[in-house]
């Protein structure tokens, strides 16, 4: 990871005054060309997992939008870093882009939530995770069907940074403005995210080994897919089916959760 020194630091808060407070346009094209790399990042690492038909210049041209959205809204007074709030718009952008096209068809969504189902209900009769077997009889499909649903479905995994969250009685609110806030934290954010965090944990540890490391090296250690690839031995393509199925399970953790939430 790159370090910034003060001194650029300095140089990059100055082009925001000359924007934002005196309307430079020379300071305003120097910080798009600066953070424009960020579009490009964040596409490549949201375009693993996802179906070949989705194209990545696709990701990069809403990211782009995401970018000059971040730009003009981020506060440059409040002492944060832009490249953390413009990662999440950036990439919120791309997830609300694709999802606007709808590239998920109507059958494959019925099968995920089936699958998603047939999950949950064997893993609370067994009290365990449900191997791909147990799967495979009680729905009666092949592991490959299985494994190609959930693969074509990775896009429901992600959140948008613009996705309004809060019941529908409370006012609706977009979740960046819940991230966005670096210095003050409110206390059912803290629960909230500290519960968030010990289901997460819950699902990682219950993962099946294989995808267990897979998760740890690609979003503890950041390593791509051909780095943990080798790293295991095994194809990039068997790599990203197991990333696949990992973020399938913990988002079933997750789900439940939000359910159980509800409920109470």
């Amino acid at each position: 990871m790159t370090r910034v020194s003060n001194q650029d630091k300095a140089k990059e808060f100055d082009k925001w005054i000359m924007w934002k407070e005196e309307g430079s346009r020379e300071a305003e094209v120097d910080l798009v060309t600066q953070f424009l790399p960020l579009v490009s990042k964040v596409a490549n690492r949201l375009a693993i997992g996802l179906p070949s038909n989705v194209d990545k210049d696709d990701l990069v041209s809403y990211g782009r939008m995401g970018l000059l959205d971040a730009l003009s809204k981020f506060d440059h007074t409040r002492g944060l870093q832009f490249e953390t709030y413009a990662m999440w718009r950036i990439r919120g952008a791309m997830i609300d882009g694709l999802r606007e096209n709808d590239w998920i068809p109507r059958t494959v969504r019925d099968k995920a939530k089936k699958i998603e189902e047939a999950y949950t209900l064997l893993e609370q009769q067994n009290l365990r995770t449900p191997s791909e077997g147990e799967l495979c009889d009680y729905l009666g499909m092949t592991e490959k069907e299985i494994q190609q649903v959930v693969y074509d479905t990775s896009l429901a995994s992600m959140i948008s940074i613009d996705e309004v969250v809060g019941d529908e009685d409370e006012q609706k609110t977009a979740r960046h403005s819940y991230i966005v806030d670096e210095v003050t934290k409110r206390p059912e954010s803290v629960a909230e995210k500290n519960n968030l965090k010990e289901i997460l944990v819950l699902a990682i540890d219950k993962l099946p080994e294989k995808e267990r490391l897979v998760v740890s090296l690609f979003y503890f250690e950041e390593l791509t897919l051909s780095e943990i690839a080798e790293a295991m031995s095994l194809s990039p393509s068997r790599i990203s089916q197991l990333h696949s199925k990992a973020i399938f399970r913990m988002r079933t953790a997750l789900q439940r959760w939000k359910n159980q939430l509800m409920n109470n």
